[in-house]
């Protein structure tokens, strides 16, 4: 029995060290895309994924930034009057960002990054998407 085991595991060890040749390989075929990782946080914790996906991907960091900032009262989903709740409750709005000078055309792939916000990305991340999206359009 022991030895029917011991010939499993060798065959699983020599299967992964294969695989794991393949993949270094594989690695070093693929092209330098450049990356970014454009992403939202009001509290911090999207933060702190974005970083970690920009170590791991090698890509850029941007933050998309509102223009007024939000407040924990802002942020207060208990509250039917607070800023995220009105937004949130509104599909056309759309809040305002600061400008940047990113040109998200000059990057191959992009990850956006947001907390979800009553089961929707939040407005200001529709802010950034048409912003763009208009601006190479014309």
């Amino acid at each position: 029995m022991y030895k029917i085991i011991f010939v499993f595991l060798a065959i699983m060890g020599i299967a992964t060290a294969s695989f794991a040749q393949q993949k270094q390989g594989a690695n070093r075929k693929q092209p330098n895309n450049k990356v970014l990782i454009a992403y939202f946080s009001a509290t911090g914790t999207t933060a702190g994924a974005a970083e970690k996906l920009s170590k791991v991907t090698g890509g850029e960091l941007y933050e998309i930034t509102p223009a007024q900032p939000y407040t924990n009262a802002d942020l207060n989903w208990n509250n039917k009057q607070s800023r995220s709740s009105l937004e949130m409750n509104n599909p056309k709005s759309r809040p305002a960002i600061r400008k940047s000078s990113i040109d998200i055309a000059d990057y191959d792939v992009i990850f956006v990054g947001y907390p979800i916000w009553w089961n929707l990305a939040p407005r200001i991340i529709n802010t950034f998407i048409e912003s763009y999206h208009l601006k190479n359009k014309t």
